[in-house]
């Protein structure tokens, strides 16, 4: 019971750091210094800009049908799981945007700002996937074509921003897209090597409710 109890506690504070630097990064790194966003937060951002449509609402359109999707095929630990980290990267996001006193203006060094944002949102992302949960609708959807086209999650994820990215030059500025295209190909490889480094310790640190597993083995 007491080991049981460990491992979750091990488990459930994985999902938590991984949620926290993610949202470090996203505000201190992405936010100020204009880098700007693929997956759905970039889908969200295009439909206000060609629609004048809420990127919240265009945000939960896509989320709530691969979070049912994902409930099937994954299970109910793994939405679970995914809620948690959810409301964890809001909160550590919106404590970051009220709270801190940190401003790391890199607009000098901007390829150092997307190096840094590429290494810290990969780390979040791996560590978040990695222990069976997910921050949102696009990590699902990275996670299920990663099961059923064999490429790895970190490609996928590259392979959606960039295409995000493309659909939205025509607001975005070439600089500035650039330099999160940069950012989104460094955050690829580090998701791909946070999710195989130790993958055998993470799998020791599953609850035991045997929902939650997140298939580690791509090619």
């Amino acid at each position: 019971m007491m080991r049981r109890a460990l491992q979750s506690i091990q488990h459930y504070g994985m999902i938590l750091f991984g949620a926290c630097l993610l949202a470090f990064a996203y505000y201190h790194i992405n936010y100020q210094n204009h880098l700007s966003e693929g997956g759905f937060v970039g889908l969200g951002l295009l439909a206000k800009y060609a629609f004048n449509m809420s990127p919240a609402l265009m945000m939960l359109l896509l989320d709530i049908p691969l979070l049912l999707v994902a409930w099937l095929v994954k299970g109910r630990q793994f939405i679970w799981n995914t809620v948690i980290a959810s409301l964890a990267f809001t909160g550590f996001y919106e404590a970051f945007d009220m709270f801190s006193p940190i401003v790391m203006d890199m607009s000098s060094m901007m390829p150092v700002a997307s190096l840094l944002s590429g290494v810290l949102t990969g780390l979040g992302t791996g560590l978040v996937l990695r222990f069976g949960a997910a921050t949102g609708g696009d990590d699902i959807l990275t996670l299920l074509l990663s099961k059923y086209t064999g490429l790895t999650v970190g490609t996928i994820f590259l392979l959606m921003d960039v295409m995000v990215l493309s659909l939205s030059f025509w607001y975005v500025p070439m600089k500035e897209m650039m330099y999160t295209i940069l950012a989104v190909f460094i955050s690829s490889r580090v998701i791909n090597w946070s999710m195989g480094k130790g993958a055998a310790s993470s799998e020791e640190v599953q609850p035991a409710h045997g929902h939650g597993h997140v298939s580690l083995h791509h090619r």
